[in-house]
């Protein structure tokens, strides 16, 4: 429209100039219009080429984002890694998940246990001798306990080499008996190769039976250490890994402490190579089976002295063969036998690594373990399991009376999973400690308790 105006002005100040000059000639005026009409063309024309030019900018200008909106939503989380890493290829496909549980246990205990322990069963901290033991006193307590609940992080970012894996997490159980952070693993791998720290290979996580008392079967291997692995051959279920794990020697001065206390109390570990550990698994339909074994060396030194003396080494070793057979629809039976000397480090709960032997000189200390559960399903969100464990120790000579013999441990339970996520249920549990002087203890309890997972 402002063309069109501006060309009207034009034609009639054209046609007043040519009134106001009573000379011009009607062939005069028909060419003062020819050059008024001739402006407005040029004049339409660059209008319309600035209207073109201001289309295009607009087209080329990104589109003003939305304003955010606050409120409830899922997330988008990626892996921090870099685009422009020419070694990192698809890093917008890297991810992270975070997983976890919130979990109340509530027990009630109708005998004793080491208050420190009190939110789980282990054999190993009931109390025997009473007054002297932690945990002595009156029979029967309420315990309410949140420390089954756990935060974790996994990610995955591909690589020129690989996927790289990591796995980041924890609980709250504390081993001093607070609600405080207890790291569980701490782990990344990249194809064959593995580092950080997860469960050992000398175990395996697959027979632990479907309860939820926290620490579990005593006859089990379970530990968590740090170490290097590596899995060369891993194909149809079938899988071989080797490791270097942390060292550890668990020691028992017994004797020694109670004819020279001061002297005694000068022992420590002392661990001069990784403990070696290896595995085969063969995994099918009808479950699985795996054969372990382990080579390390324990020792002991006393840091009183000024060179370390008495000290030295012995050399610990064992095999740990599990497996899990599916039986009657979806019934599974979990078991586990495993032997060796200077591995109760590696076991669940109880016993030594070395202690005195004849002549009070140091001497390895042999362990045997065993579980044995049966879980049966009664509907798709009813199960149940039952079972029985213990960790049997060959005392030495030079051992005292209170020394660790056996421990044994039991559940039954009754679960219900009402949806997917979400579980609850009731469970007994039992426990004894045998010392090796002869006397025992048991504890037993209820336990209810609601897991949320995410």
């Amino acid at each position: 429209m402002r063309h069109r105006t501006f060309g009207t002005l034009a034609l009639l100040a054209a046609l007043s100039t040519g009134g106001a000059a009573h000379a011009q000639t009607n062939e005069q005026l028909k060419q003062m219009l020819d050059q008024a009409l001739k402006t407005i063309d040029d004049l339409k024309g660059r209008v319309q080429a600035l209207e073109a030019e201001r289309d295009k900018a607009k087209a080329a200008s990104p589109a003003a984002a939305p304003a955010p909106v606050v409120g409830w939503g899922a997330p988008v989380v990626s892996a921090g890694t870099r685009a422009e890493d020419a070694k990192t290829p698809d890093a917008d496909k890297a991810r992270l998940e975070i997983y976890g549980q919130v979990m109340l246990d509530t027990i009630y205990d109708f005998k004793r246990m080491n208050p420190d322990w009190q939110a789980t069963l282990r054999p190993s901290q009931i109390p025997v001798n009473c007054p002297g033991d932690a945990g002595c006193g009156k029979d029967g307590a309420w315990v309410f306990s949140a420390r089954q609940s756990s935060l974790g992080l996994r990610s995955f970012i591909p690589t020129s080499w690989g996927l790289v894996k990591t796995d980041l997490s924890f609980d709250l159980f504390g081993t001093d008996g607070s609600t405080s952070i207890h790291w569980l693993s701490i782990w990344a791998e990249l194809g064959m190769f593995g580092v950080g720290q997860t469960y050992s290979n000398f175990m395996d996580i697959d027979v632990f039976p479907n309860t939820i008392d926290y620490w579990g079967p005593s006859g089990m291997v379970f530990v968590r250490n740090p170490q290097l692995r590596i899995t060369p051959w891993a194909k149809d279920g079938m899988g071989l890994a080797l490791t270097l794990e942390a060292p550890n020697s668990a020691l028992d001065t017994g004797k020694l402490t109670e004819i020279a206390p001061d002297f005694g109390a000068g022992f420590t570990g002392w661990n001069r190579l990784p403990d070696l550990t290896g595995s085969f698994r063969y995994g099918a339909d009808w479950g699985h089976v795996k054969a372990a074994g382990i080579l390390r060396q324990v020792g002991w030194q006393n840091t009183l002295t000024p060179d370390g003396n008495p000290s030295g080494t012995k050399t610990g070793y064992g095999l740990n063969l599990t497996g899990t057979l599916k039986v009657f629809g979806k019934d599974q039976i979990n078991a586990g036998f495993v032997w060796g000397k200077a591995i109760a480090s590696y076991m669940n709960d109880g016993g030594v690594d070395l202690a005195p032997g004849p002549g009070l000189r140091a001497e390895t200390v042999q362990s045997i373990g065993w579980l044995a559960y049966y879980n049966h399903v009664w509907a798709d969100d009813w199960t149940s399991a039952i079972g029985f464990s213990q960790h049997l120790q060959d005392n030495t000579v030079g051992q005292t009376a209170t020394a660790f013999k056996r421990g044994s441990y039991g559940n039954l339970n009754l679960l219900y999973t009402p949806w997917k996520n979400v579980l609850t249920g009731i469970e007994f549990v039992w426990g004894e400690l045998e010392q090796y002087g002869g006397a025992s203890a048991t504890d037993y309890r209820l336990q209810f308790s609601t897991k949320v997972t995410f």
